[in-house]
């Protein structure tokens, strides 16, 4: 009984439940979201998964949570399902990019200004081809577009990269700026806490 309590209560499974919260709390509503809610952070979760998570069946965990999230938003939130289309199958590299991104920045990992430019450009790399993924399969295989050339739609497209870039730089600051408080709380002695990643 000990032993499931501290499984439970170990800074990976603290780190997966407030992850799939976040996932739950902006993805419900991130299809023609208002502005009264904050922007879908599955990009940084799913970067911050292979960051800061050791066990690779926390991948596709997240992908079936993503994918009941957006099931449940469509049949029973009364979302539109504009964006589902075959071209939805595409998000499994999308988030399958910073997913290895952040188990790329993982074996080096720490909160120095070294260590941090580097997670910063391998972000920058693995989110603009997100950007890329999803937004290239939807013209090609969701049938949205018949009439407008692949440049059109590009430009078209164009205007939501800053913010799309934005929202996952954002919230991965967020996080960073979680971790480094919760190690200098260590470094005072007010907790016992070796990392989300353990020793």
């Amino acid at each position: 009984m000990l032993e499931i309590r501290q499984t439970f209560s170990s800074p990976q499974a603290i780190l997966l439940w407030v992850l799939a919260v976040v996932m739950v709390a902006t993805r419900y509503f991130h299809f023609g979201a208002p502005p009264l809610f904050l922007p879908d952070a599955s990009l940084a979760i799913f970067f911050l998964a292979g960051l800061y998570m050791r066990r690779a069946i926390v991948f596709p965990a997240l992908l079936i949570a993503a994918g009941v999230i957006d099931y449940l938003a469509i049949n029973v939130g009364g979302v539109s399902d504009w964006c589902f289309s075959p071209a939805y199958w595409f998000l499994i590299p999308t988030y399958a990019g910073l997913w290895f991104g952040g188990r790329y920045c993982a074996a080096n990992h720490a909160l120095s200004l070294q260590s941090l430019l580097r997670l910063g450009t391998v972000l920058f790399v693995a989110t603009s081809a997100a950007f890329v993924i999803s937004n290239g399969s939807f013209y090609l295989f969701s049938d949205r577009y018949p009439e407008m050339s692949w440049a059109e739609y590009a430009l078209a497209v164009t205007k939501y990269y800053a913010p799309y870039m934005a929202s996952a730089f954002i919230y991965t600051g967020v996080a960073l700026m979680v971790e480094r408080a919760l190690a200098q709380t260590k470094q005072k002695g007010i907790m016992q806490w070796d990392g989300f990643q353990g020793k």
